[in-house]
Order: C-alpha cells, then sequence, then structure tokens
C-alpha cells in the first residue's frame, strides 16, 4: 500500500522519513513528493576501452570503470547544463533521502519532462529499505531538442509504499551496501559485488 500525501506528513513530522531540506507541504500531492536536481553532474568521455567485460576479475573492472571514464561538473548559480539528444549522464538530487526499514521507495519521472523526452532512471527507481543519500539519476534524453536542465527544478517524484512488515536486511546493515550515504555522483560500483 502506497502511503498518501497525509502519512507522507506525518512520517516526515516524526522523522521516520528524513528529507534534507525538508519539503514545503505544497511539494507533497497525492501520493508523492517533488524532488529536485541539483548543480553536480557526471558526464561520461569517450574513453579508450570500448568493452568493460563484468565478466573479468573485480580488480580489472574496477580498473576500467576507474580509468577516468567521466568527470563531475559542477554548474554555477543561474547557468543550465546541456543534454543533447541521445547523451546518458548522472546527476543527482538537492535532497538527501533517509527511508525506514519497513518502506520501499519509488522514484519517478515527471510526465511533463518525460513528453520532452527526459529520463530520470534507466533501471534504478527504488529505493531500498533503510537506505540514505541523494539520489543518483540516469538521465538520458531520448528526445530530438536540446534540454537544458538549471539545478532546483522538480526532476522526479518520490512515493513510498509500505512492507507486510520491516526488512530483516535493510540496506543500511548489509555488508555491501555500496551506495550508502552518497552525497556525490558516484559511478557504477559493481565491482564490489
Amino acid at each position: 500500500m502506497r502511503l498518501c500525501d497525509q502519512d507522507i506528513e506525518k512520517y516526515i513530522l516524526k522523522r521516520k522519513i528524513i528529507i534534507d531540506p525538508t519539503p514545503k507541504i505544497d511539494k507533497i500531492t497525492g501520493l508523492t513528493i517533488d524532488i529536485h536536481l541539483s548543480n553536480k553532474f557526471r558526464v561520461f568521455k569517450n574513453f579508450q576501452k570500448n568493452v568493460i567485460d563484468l565478466k573479468e576479475s573485480p580488480k580489472i573492472v574496477k580498473f576500467a570503470l576507474r580509468e577516468n571514464i567521466s568527470d563531475e561538473i559542477v554548474i554555477n548559480k543561474g547557468k543550465s547544463f546541456v543534454l543533447k539528444p541521445k547523451d546518458f549522464i548522472l546527476a543527482m538530487t538537492t535532497e538527501k533521502i533517509s527511508i525506514p526499514n519497513n518502506l520501499v521507495g519509488w522514484l519517478d519521472g515527471r510526465s511533463s519532462l518525460a513528453r520532452l523526452g527526459l529520463m530520470i532512471h534507466m533501471t534504478s527507481h527504488r529505493i531500498d529499505p533503510g537506505w540514505s543519500g541523494n539520489i543518483v539519476l540516469e538521465l538520458f534524453n531520448a528526445g530530438k531538442s536540446i534540454l537544458a536542465l538549471s539545478p532546483g527544478i522538480a526532476i522526479a517524484a518520490l512515493s513510498f509504499e509500505k512492507l507486510s512488515g520491516p526488512s530483516k536486511r535493510p540496506y543500511n546493515i548489509k555488508s555491501k551496501s555500496k551506495y550508502l550515504n552518497q552525497s556525490s555522483i558516484i559511478s557504477s560500483l559493481i565491482y564490489k559485488e
């Protein structure tokens, strides 16, 4: 069962869901909270190694991924990030989210942005029970127009679903919690699996 706006407000007031900065009430509608684009982006370079073979040893995959395949860019106030058609980048939310072990969060794109061709996640729209940090977005421009992305825009909506009970193994106690408490845009850590 997804939480409605009233329940989301209660969870936030009781600090069961922690969102920093705390959203204004008018940003909680129906069953979602608007979340916003930060000024940090990670752009992939055209790098030498065209294939990252995920069957290779973790050491080789780690080297391939750490081989300066991307750069973090910080956009100054009043500027926008230009996302060309068919470009893929990583971005981050302004808000830091902490979810208790009896909820799962769901990240969804905004319809108005999707109608321009902007995808905000490729597959990872689940926010695990016990997770905490800034959400990394996987932005892809599937449209035909260049999109100017301004930090601070409402980029996505977050909803919460109640689990049948508290999770026995929430994200914050797993030994392989690769992205817990992320406050910067972390590239893939698949080599840690």
